[in-house]
């Protein structure tokens, strides 16, 4: 039996009773499944003597003489003082609570001791501790070289109150009694031998019950493996099920390094007449990495568009799902705008979704600058769009007459409907949650006619944040990846400096001089206004206009806003430069003529909070000014960061810290400092933050691993993946052979 269908109750085993179960269940623990598959967070080994005198290193384990017993406290707090020594020092058990370990611990006693402890009053002292007697008296020479009794690995559960360490020792001891050895292995043999790995009913009882340490090894690796493989195994089959076909079995690393003339003509090969028409207006040359992503997106869409017209009558058409990464700057929207050109000449209808309408609006501007020449009819679409016009635009998007819509979360309002729409392309993806992603996708669900099945649209997601493979591996492992690595030319790196508050003025002074050279820059800041509230309150619930920052690496008060620095710069530091503040309570049409002016250069310095980190793109701005960068995130100081160097001029950002920076924070500065990758960064970030907030991935629906961690665990998870496709093959391989009957 699989170890997940034992689902006989806990309350059948011996010494679990109703009111116990209750507290297993505030484990989640129901079933004995459940139970035996509730693994210890942690093991206390007990196998090797630990004297008194390595109490720093790791828990006390051994035996020791009871020198004397001493009270403290009066009446009820009375507490029990136990002095032991052992061959290397002197130490004292306080017995909270346990009056009784005076009779069961008499003075001239060997006992075993086991506990944690510290440096107190000067004296080396525990409180949590166990104690047995082994001996009513005697030299510890006798006992020099014996093993310490209760020798052991225990395994350390996550409690509930009311449940100890050996009340689910006992209820798993009594379940592997009964049900350990007819568990049965969820992998394929040929995949266990190929990997050397432990059956599942010996693995589970090392967890639970390991004879030493060194047994959790290959215990944890096969468990891991097998979780890893059944995750892979599920990745791959969505995958054949939405497109037909498994991804490429790793994110491929930009192949641009060896982009030659084979790759040329296949890309040009793929074109068709609105993309040809786009690549020839086209004022520069597309990059290897633009070229390659267009080349795969294109044999993607056909594949998909031809599946709809060949679909067999209980057959899923297929669709694309691909995943475009690539850092600020590397021309990921024009790739974006030649799939959606794709569709277009299909006959069908695309939605470009941006997370904020600052964003949106810059999509809208340059589609209409390079697409509206090709007679692709395009409309905006925002929760601000006014009622006279919104009413219009609905209709002609419900009967047709818009090719692309681009806009924000309004895209799938209620009252939003599409006559066929293939293509949903969704910008800065970790923006967004799951739901809201099916939710635009559901808006192109449609029936085929006379047909038994259903046709959903393609789904392109952009990414301007690089996502660590193994991360891109396990949330993304069922799309298709492509990277966009190289630069447009002619493109300089940004040169980042660090700077401590306090030397402020030789920033403003810097960003003087590139002002008068007639350049622009930008000063972020992650306050709009000053905060009102408790300064000692956590930041983030203290200020209603926090926009995007971490929590404090400092204190939490004296934190510059924007509309403070901006009275501060125009008229202390920069009088007479022509400045404007914008942030997310600036109202859209002001946004947008602040930006506009700024464009133009009417505006020379723009102060922000981040709601600048896209959809700005000022090719003169060659000064970015981050104050309280600490308080940033990393991949949020590298977007900001890439609103500059968007031309040919030197740029440069400084990212002013806070005097008490953690060693955390100082690393993440370096990185920085040290480089404009944002592939690097992310790796970087990854390692600092771990995987749950790095770029979304709690939103994403996907990442549900309990021991592995794809982080720690990336060579098993790329074993696993190769493994659990290879089977995916091999089995869709055998269908085909066998024929629609089987």
């Amino acid at each position: 039996m699989k170890l997940r269908e034992i689902e006989t109750p806990i309350s059948t085993l011996s010494g679990i009773g109703p009111a116990k179960a209750r507290l297993f269940a505030n484990l989640g623990i129901y079933t004995i499944a459940d139970l035996l598959s509730y693994y210890p967070k942690d093991w206390d080994d007990r196998t090797q003597p630990v004297p008194l005198s390595q109490f720093r290193e790791r828990r006390v384990h051994t035996i020791a003489t009871v020198t004397g017993h001493s009270w403290f406290g009066y009446g009820k707090m009375k507490t029990l003082k136990i002095s032991i020594a052992d061959s290397t020092g002197r130490g004292e058990l306080v017995a909270f609570n346990r009056p009784f370990l005076e009779k069961s611990l008499p003075v001239g006693s060997i006992i075993a001791v086991t506990g944690q402890f510290s440096l107190r009053y000067n004296q080396l002292q525990s409180s949590s501790f166990e104690a047995e007697k082994i001996a009513e008296g005697g030299s510890l020479q006798d006992w020099k070289d014996k093993p310490v009794p209760g020798s052991q690995v225990l395994p350390i559960y996550g409690l509930t109150a009311g449940l100890s360490n050996g009340h689910i020792r006992q209820a798993i001891k009594r379940a592997l009694q009964e049900y350990g050895r007819g568990i049965e292995d969820e992998l394929p043999p040929e995949v266990m031998e190929k990997r050397g790995l432990m059956g599942k009913a010996r693995a589970i009882a090392v967890m639970h019950q390991p004879r030493q340490l060194s047994d959790l090894v290959e215990a944890r690796r096969s468990l891991i493996y097998e979780e890893l493989y059944h995750f892979q195994l599920a990745i791959g089959g969505r995958a054949l099920l939405h497109k037909g076909r498994l991804p490429e079995l790793e994110p491929a690393e930009s192949q641009e390094a060896v982009f030659g003339p084979e790759q040329e003509a296949a890309f040009l090969e793929s074109l068709s007449p609105r993309q040809k028409m786009l690549l020839d207006t086209l004022p520069f040359q597309l990059t290897p990495g633009q070229k390659l992503c267009i080349t795969d997106m294109n044999r993607d869409l056909d594949h998909c568009e031809r599946s709809r017209c060949k679909v067999e009558v209980s057959q899923q058409p297929f669709t694309m799902a691909r995943l475009v990464q690539g850092d600020v700057g590397s021309g990921k929207t024009l790739a974006a705008f030649f799939a959606c050109l794709r569709i277009v000449d299909w006959g069908g209808q695309c939605a470009l979704m941006a997370p904020t309408e600052l964003l949106a609006r810059q999509h809208a501007e340059n589609a209409a600058k390079l697409l509206e020449p090709m007679a692709v009819r395009l409309a905006y679409l925002t929760g601000n769009i006014k009622a006279a016009n919104r009413g219009s635009l609905l209709n002609a998007l419900a009967a047709g007459s818009i090719d692309i819509v681009i806009g924000t979360h309004a895209l799938f309002s209620k009252n939003v409907h599409y006559a066929n729409l293939h293509l949903v392309v969704i910008d800065e993806q970790h923006r967004f949650g799951v739901l809201q992603r099916n939710a635009i996708l559901e808006k192109g669900r449609q029936k085929i006619p006379e047909k038994e099945v259903y046709t959903v649209p393609s789904l392109l997601m952009l990414s301007a944040t690089p996502i660590p493979r193994t991360l891109a591996l396990t949330a993304f492992g069922d799309l298709d990846i492509s990277i966009i690595k190289s630069m447009p030319a002619g493109r300089l790196p940004i040169k980042t400096y660090l700077t401590r508050m306090g030397n402020e003025a030789n920033v403003y002074q810097f960003v003087w001089r590139e002002i008068q050279a007639g350049h622009q820059a930008y000063f972020v800041y992650p306050l709009i206004e000053e905060m009102q509230a408790d300064p000692s309150a956590p930041l983030q619930q203290a200020n209603t206009n926090n926009e995007g920052i971490i929590p404090s690496e400092g204190a939490s008060s004296g934190i510059k806003s924007a509309q403070d620095m901006y009275q501060f710069l125009s008229t202390q530091v920069y009088p007479g430069v022509s400045m404007a503040v914008i942030h997310s309570r600036t109202e859209e049409f002001e946004q947008h003529r602040i930006l506009e002016e700024f464009r133009s250069g009417r505006i020379q310095i723009l102060v922000a909070t981040s709601v600048v980190e896209v959809g700005v793109d000022v090719a003169n701005a060659t000064c970015m000014v981050i104050e309280h960068a600490d308080r940033f995130g990393m991949a949020a100081l590298h977007q900001l960061r890439g609103r500059v160097g968007r031309g040919n001029l030197q740029s440069h950002c400084f990212l002013i810290y806070g005097r008490n920076l953690t060693d955390t924070g100082k690393e993440r500065m370096r990185v920085l400092r040290e480089t404009n990758d944002g592939f690097v960064i992310a790796e970087e970030d990854l390692k600092l933050r771990g995987p749950g907030e790095v770029t979304g991935i709690q939103q994403s629906g996907y990442l549900t691993l309990g021991l592995a961690d794809p982080v720690r665990d990336k060579e098993l998870l790329e074993l696993a993946r190769k493994d659990a496709f290879q089977h995916l093959e091999s089995k869709t391989l055998q269908t085909k052979k066998q024929g629609p009957s089987a």
